[in-house]
């Protein structure tokens, strides 16, 4: 009686579509988008991040450099307010943008941290004299992403 053997796939080959599926699955995960360039605000730069948590709510995080104080600004005003355009078109405002020790920290640098259960097509940044209001000044768009792609 003759046994037959049955190869399996080499080691490699294995593990380059282990490693395939994992950065997949990692890219898929989060989504991180560049703000545009500002004609409000050209040196401002910054990045959003949006991904999905264990309650099937957005966390989104912004992180920015390069921005000035509002006060900086003309006109003056007293906060960036971070916008938020959801599913259904909505506009929301889901906060304004912190430092360590004030609006923008001395080295220019912000970041803002929110929870979502509506998935964000658009991400923009206001300033604003009431970082309390409920619709954007959009003529004083400081910086805004494309639409998200998730």
């Amino acid at each position: 009686m003759e046994t037959t053997k049955f190869y399996s796939m080499p080691k490699n080959i294995i593990m380059s579509i282990f490693a395939a599926i994992m950065i997949f699955s990692f890219s898929s995960c989060a989504t991180k988008t560049h703000f545009l360039t500002s004609s409000v605000a050209p040196a401002a730069e910054g990045t959003v991040k949006v991904h999905k948590d264990q309650n099937k709510n957005y966390v989104i995080k912004i992180v920015i450099s390069n921005l000035a104080e509002p006060s900086k600004l003309q006109p003056s005003k007293n906060a960036y307010v971070v916008w938020m355009e959801g599913d259904r078109s909505e506009t929301k405002n889901i906060g304004k943008i912190r430092s360590s020790n004030s609006i923008i920290s001395k080295r220019l640098k912000g970041s803002f941290e929110s929870v979502s259960p509506d998935k964000p097509r658009k991400i923009f940044i206001t300033a604003e004299n009431d970082a309390n209001i409920q619709y954007p000044n959009l003529s004083d768009i400081v910086l805004t992403t494309d639409y998200l792609r998730q």
